[in-house]
């Protein structure tokens, strides 16, 4: 089946989903970055790990009077993919460090809607940099990455600015992968 990428940034207010807020969900279609998608949610609840939240630059106060209810964001990121993945294309969540990501994407669209539009489908970026390179983890960080694939761009912080960020470093270690292909 053909696959639609689609890059996925969040911002929360803590290392995980049960115990802390997904504040914003910025994502876009990797070959088209300019389709994006961007929603901040009204905390679930007022639990912050003080790091997590300076990070974003987000306020609790703020997304509680002008954020929307999680139901309804998620409804509507669910509706956006499903807009933006042709009829019988799978729809493939791509994040930079994923795992962190997905966990909180997955539980809510698991609590809040009728399901995961991307079922399990998901690809990590640093991993496929880990495995293409055959170098070491600490190769896959932005430290690294950001200035061979980015022009030494730091991530904002911004979930769309940074899903924009990664669906161009994925491209950009995509193409090098299959030029790696080609010289074996």
């Amino acid at each position: 089946m053909p696959e639609a990428f689609i890059s996925v940034d969040v911002e929360t207010a803590g290392p995980n989903p049960g115990t802390y807020a997904l504040l914003s969900i910025g994502a876009c279609l990797v070959d088209d970055p300019d389709a994006g998608f961007y929603v901040e949610l009204v905390p679930e609840t007022d639990v912050v790990k003080q790091g997590s939240i300076e990070i974003g630059g987000l306020s609790l106060d703020r997304l509680a009077a002008e954020g929307l209810p999680a139901g309804e964001a998620m409804l509507l990121f669910a509706d956006w993919v499903r807009g933006h993945v042709r009829e019988g294309d799978t729809p493939v969540f791509v994040g930079f460090n994923a795992p962190f990501d997905w966990m909180f994407v997955c539980d809510y669209f698991e609590r809040f809607t009728a399901g995961n539009p991307f079922g399990h489908s998901a690809v990590d970026i640093k991993a496929y940099y880990f495995g293409m390179t055959g170098g070491t983890w600490a190769d896959t960080s932005m430290r690294y990455l950001g200035p061979k694939y980015l022009a030494g761009r730091e991530l904002s912080h911004n979930a769309l600015n940074d899903a924009r960020d990664q669906a161009e470093l994925f491209r950009a270690i995509r193409a090098e992968g299959d030029e790696r292909r080609k010289t074996r």
